[in-house]
């Protein structure tokens, strides 16, 4: 019997050989982009994180963090959820290697994604925060909104 298409992307995704390489994500990541958008990378990263999640909305958490660790960006967990804000951290080998060699990483783009994602699940205004917390190898967001200020 024939795969379908969907199932033998898939399959072919999951190989070794189609893989980027940690080195090839972090050339683009933390070097070409940096030099492009120079001292303005923050915003436009932040901007460009909120564009990627209008161009692909996901409906709850789980689909986020299933986002999270299919882009490579590292485990994606809710730490707290309040009225008016939620934690999440953010960990990994992706994480933890970019923290320990790049003493200038920062996580914007994950940011701006989160915050927009947050905006269009729950259709509140919103932002995100990151606080780099390079001991314990993680990244911690926090996204707030003013459950007024509906969109």
């Amino acid at each position: 019997m024939k795969k379908n298409i969907a199932a033998a992307i898939e399959e072919e995704i999951q190989t070794e050989e189609f893989q980027v390489p940690a080195f090839g994500y972090e050339l683009i990541r933390e070097f070409l982009l940096n030099d492009i958008l120079g001292n303005d990378s923050y915003q436009i990263l932040y901007w460009a994180g909120k564009q990627l999640a209008r161009k692909f909305p996901l409906n709850g958490d789980q689909e986020v963090a299933a986002f999270f660790h299919n882009a490579g960006w590292g485990h994606l967990e809710i730490i707290k959820l309040s009225k008016t804000e939620m934690e999440l951290s953010l960990s990994g080998d992706m994480i933890s290697r970019r923290l320990d060699l790049y003493p200038d990483a920062h996580f914007q783009l994950e940011a701006g994604f989160l915050a927009e994602q947050f905006s269009l699940q729950k259709k509140f205004l919103s932002e995100a925060t990151e606080e780099i917390k390079r001991r314990a190898k993680k990244v911690d967001f926090t996204i707030r909104w003013d459950p007024k200020d509906s969109i």
